[in-house]
């Protein structure tokens, strides 16, 4: 099975839950140049959304969304997997993190409909670096 492993940076904020208002934050961000990763939105409470933001380049991300009023929390560690879809592809990665003991308290994943797939996993701050251990990444 082919994949790749890397480290990623997030931020999040929180926006009332209504209409429009993931499209201010992502059309802000894009106005100054933000490129994402990844994104995700999830409801915290009955009025209230949590959006995750994965920039590509988490300097920038902060500068420009501190510069722009854009309140972010962040950054905090995860790990973004892209490979290639098969069946399994993922249960070699949860094995390894499993054999070394690290939870795996959140995660994500979409395929791309043509054989790709994109996988985010957030670990406990304590377990990041043997997450990073484990899985060999650079």
């Amino acid at each position: 099975m082919a994949y790749t492993i890397r480290k990623v940076c997030y931020f999040y904020t929180t926006v009332e839950d209504k209409p429009g208002e993931a499209f201010k934050l992502l059309s802000n961000l894009s106005a100054i140049g933000i490129n994402l990763l990844a994104f995700t939105a999830i409801p915290i409470g009955p009025r209230r959304t949590q959006i995750s933001l994965f920039p590509d380049d988490d300097c920038q991300m902060k500068d420009e969304a501190q510069k722009a009023g854009i309140k972010l929390d962040g950054p905090h560690q995860a790990l973004l997997v892209q490979g290639d879809d098969e069946l399994g592809a993922l249960a070699e990665i949860h094995n390894k993190l499993y054999q070394a003991d690290v939870n795996v308290y959140a995660s994500n994943g979409v395929t791309d409909g043509r054989g790709n797939y994109g996988y985010l996993i957030y670990t406990r701050p304590q377990d990041h670096d043997r997450a990073i251990k484990v899985l060999d990444i650079k």
